[in-house]
């Protein structure tokens, strides 16, 4: 849920500019529920209306808000989310060795979860987070977040400048497709998983054991 409607927003951005864009959208991929893809989308707008944004600012503030906040989400994963799974996993089945599976799935599919969960509206949340308490290496981490994170301030920016308050009415679609996706992705996976739990498990911490993680 947002904390801030169409009318705020658009108030925020006309008293503060780039920096509303940069704090909202770092905030967002800290973990914070805020609009920023609203945010983005109507600063893009409103710099193909007025003459009072450029559009190249907005989309370089909106990339750096996301890449800033990302890494703070992620260091603040690594840093605190091993020592709560470790005490507190086992309450929601989430034992050693579920938790190697989370480090091994990052570990090979991490950067792929990190760029495209930049396009996912609850993914854009967490997936930072996630990210660094699953142990995914730092400079891979950063790679691929800042790739993630100037695609879609450049998508997103670029489609509200030219396409105007339309483009509003694309991304709502568009963000839902990508959630319905990231969805049935996960509904397979977890029915994959369930049939092969035992062989999963045991593939993954002989990985991690063979590499020395853990």
């Amino acid at each position: 849920m947002h904390l801030f409607d169409h009318e705020t927003v658009a108030t925020v951005l006309h008293t503060y500019g780039y920096a509303a864009i940069l704090l909202v959208v770092a905030l967002e991929s800290a973990g914070i529920p805020m609009p920023g893809e609203t945010v983005l989308i109507s600063a893009a707008i409103y710099a193909g209306t007025t003459q009072n944004m450029t559009i190249g600012w907005v989309i370089a503030a909106a990339a750096t808000g996301a890449i800033i906040g990302d890494n703070l989400g992620f260091w603040v994963g690594r840093e605190a989310g091993p020592p709560i799974l470790a005490r507190f996993g086992h309450l929601v089945g989430l034992d050693a060795r579920r938790q190697k599976l989370g480090q091994y799935l990052f570990r090979q599919h991490g950067g792929k979860i990190v760029f495209f969960g930049r396009f996912v509206a609850f993914l854009r949340a967490f997936a930072a987070l996630l990210a660094g308490a699953n142990r995914l290496e730092p400079v891979r981490f950063f790679a691929y977040n800042a790739a993630g994170g100037i695609a879609w301030a450049t998508i997103f920016g670029l489609g509200g400048f030219f396409l105007g308050a339309e483009f509003h009415r694309i991304a709502g679609p568009f963000g839902l497709v990508m959630f319905v996706i990231a969805l049935g992705c996960v509904i397979f996976g977890w029915r994959f998983y369930k049939h092969h739990e035992e062989k999963i498990l045991s593939d993954a911490e002989a990985a991690m054991n063979a590499d020395g993680a853990g």
